[in-house]
């Protein structure tokens, strides 16, 4: 707009009834909006990379600095994939538009409930600070560093580290697959109970991190885990309350159709489960030993899933029991992700809204969980009518 135009516009402003300096006003901030969220790809092709000096005593990328250009366009990005997903995080409304940016992240309002957000409203990582920081902390999860590797690569407090990660994790608790098909290899296995964090009133005497049980072989020290993998890779996992066929079919009832070719190894709750579910049992008396006229029946991938997993977890020197369905989904998440995957990919998974029944299971599981009793192993066992852990 010529600059004869622009005062000749203002001019007139002063004449705008009430309800038409609304009308410009939202116009206005909906056109700011919009150039804020194109900004970001202007700016990177057109501007050379430039390093910004830091202030005498002040660390780089300090808590209140703005998002670069490159964040705000992965923010913009996740918001435009999760609005046309579920729209409007508050009434479900497709009716979403620009409305500004906030502290280093977009805003939008519903046309319809006139609710502003941003693109993590109503999600695990809503209300995290320092959003500039948060690539460096989806690629620490990545690399599995420690939670002191992860402080210090972020440069944050490790109580902050912990709160942030399993915030970024709390969503991948819901990202499991639906269904398994065709041939499916399912075993358990057992994590060592842990009372990790906590500072007194232990039901046992304490033990240095990652020790071993007090008992050899299965004990109420064991965690009870299942896994079922089908041969396109996709993986399910659920820690159980008990090792009955109970258990196993609330955990995995509802995933495994009647017509699959059900691979296990003959143990008692799952070879039950299966029986009850009606499935095609193939039970591998000597695992990794297939028959030699059906080869293709085995339960090798899921043992050899074991093995990756208890190795993985290894450097975390022991996982508390409450947290430990939050590792599963680390893992899971790490295995079903190319080694080299986009941090952007992992702020995308975490920015899923959860189920209001994953939110009251992790509540009754925090509360069940300092209230063990004097029984190794009776946290489990009081979670049983929390649905067998309803993170799915």
């Amino acid at each position: 707009m010529e600059s004869s135009d622009f005062e000749a516009w203002l001019s007139a402003v002063r004449s705008l009834t009430a309800g038409q300096r609304r009308l410009a006003f939202l116009e206005l901030t909906l056109a700011e909006a919009a150039d804020l969220s194109e900004d970001g790809a202007e700016e990177s092709a057109a501007a050379p990379p430039t390093i910004v000096e830091a202030e005498p005593g002040k660390e780089p990328g300090s808590p209140g600095a703005p998002a670069s250009t490159h964040e705000r366009g992965t923010f913009a990005d996740i918001a435009k994939e999760r609005f046309a997903r579920v729209g409007c995080p508050h009434c479900r409304s497709p009716e979403v538009r620009p409305w500004g940016g906030a502290r280093g992240l977009p805003r939008y309002r519903c046309a319809q409930c006139r609710k502003t957000f941003n693109p993590f409203t109503g999600t695990p990582v809503a209300g995290l600070h320092n959003k500039e920081r948060w690539l460096d902390h989806a690629r620490a999860l990545i690399e599995g560093q420690s939670l002191a590797e992860a402080a210090e690569r972020c440069q944050i407090d490790p109580s902050t580290a912990f709160r942030w990660r399993h915030r970024f994790l709390a969503a991948l608790n819901d990202d499991k697959p639906n269904s398994l098909s065709g041939i499916v290899e399912a075993d358990e296995t057992f994590i060592l109970e842990s009372f990790k964090g906590r500072k007194g009133g232990l039901a046992r005497p304490a033990r240095r991190r990652g020790g071993k049980a007090a008992k050899r072989g299965l004990s109420a020290e064991q965690i009870p885990v299942v896994v079922a993998r089908d041969r396109s890779g996709a993986t399910f996992d659920a820690v159980l309350p008990r090792l009955d066929a109970a258990s196993v079919e609330e955990a995995l009832g509802e995933r495994i159709s009647p017509s699959t070719d059900f691979c296990c190894d003959g143990g008692v709750a799952i070879t039950a489960f299966a029986k009850r579910a009606k499935l095609n049992i193939h039970v591998l008396p000597a695992p990794g030993r297939p028959e030699p006229e059906e080869p293709q029946f085995h339960i090798n991938s899921v043992n050899a899933y074991h093995g990756r997993l208890k190795e993985w977890m290894r450097r975390f020197r022991g996982v508390a029991t409450e947290n430990l369905p939050s590792y599963l989904s680390w893992r899971r998440t790490l295995e079903a992700l190319p080694a080299a995957s986009d941090p952007a990919l992992w702020i995308r998974r975490s920015s899923r809204a959860r189920t209001l029944s994953t939110q009251i299971a992790i509540r009754a599981l925090s509360i069940n969980f300092w209230k063990v009793s004097s029984k190794p192993g009776a946290y489990w066992s009081g979670c049983a009518r929390t649905k067998a852990m309803t993170l799915r």
